[in-house]
């Protein structure tokens, strides 16, 4: 989510102003937005172009090489189909990374996702069904290699508890990029072996 201060308070402006690595993404997705939910008021929070009922539903973000779509209440949302790839260790805000665009991402599981953020947004008093435990998160297969060959990284991980240990897989298996996977995995070791959790991993950096 980009924080610093908005551009501009006017959506038109926003979208024609937006890095020209997203530009078009970002007027792709508040085409669906508009088209899937009219009744979503657009406004600009935090540099995001943000769509709102009672509260903020979600908001699309314009960076230098990618857009991002986020989801102000990803985790109380049903995610069958696995959009949500950022974020993923917040315990409310998820977000969708759109590297290439539109092109693979499955807009009917999609547009089922903004549906059920706004039909969220317009009960919040309506108790939430229990939720299924939460699937494992899989060993990435770079980080099990590497801390093979880091003890003191291994050791440390191996007596955090299950929810701190997610935090680091889904860290390193969400990241696509090779440079991205190299610097993640750089920096876990770092902060395993000085026995640091995920959210006080830049501490040992």
């Amino acid at each position: 989510m980009d924080c610093r201060r908005s551009r501009t308070t006017d959506p038109e402006k926003w979208i024609a102003t937006c890095p020209e690595g997203s530009k078009a993404v970002c007027e792709e997705l508040r085409e669906l937005i508009f088209r899937w939910e009219p009744d979503l008021k657009e406004s600009i929070n935090s540099n995001m172009l943000c769509y709102s009922l009672k509260k903020r539903v979600c908001g699309i973000s314009g960076f230098k090489d990618h857009a991002q779509l986020t989801f102000y209440r990803g985790s109380d949302l049903p995610d069958p189909m696995r959009l949500f790839n950022h974020g993923l260790e917040n315990a409310s805000i998820h977000s969708i990374d759109l590297p290439h665009g539109l092109e693979g991402l499955n807009q009917r599981a999609l547009r089922k996702l903004l549906h059920a953020a706004v039909l969220l947004d317009a009960e919040p008093s309506q108790r939430k069904p229990p939720a299924p435990p939460r699937e494992e998160w899989p060993m990435p297969e770079v980080l099990a290699a590497r801390l093979k060959k880091n003890k003191a990284a291994a050791a440390f991980y191996d007596q955090l508890k299950p929810t701190y240990q997610r935090e680091y897989k889904v860290w390193v298996g969400t990241a696509k990029q090779p440079e991205t996977i190299a610097k993640r995995l750089d920096e876990t070791l770092r902060a395993l072996a000085a026995g640091k959790k995920w959210a006080q991993r830049k501490e040992a950096c």
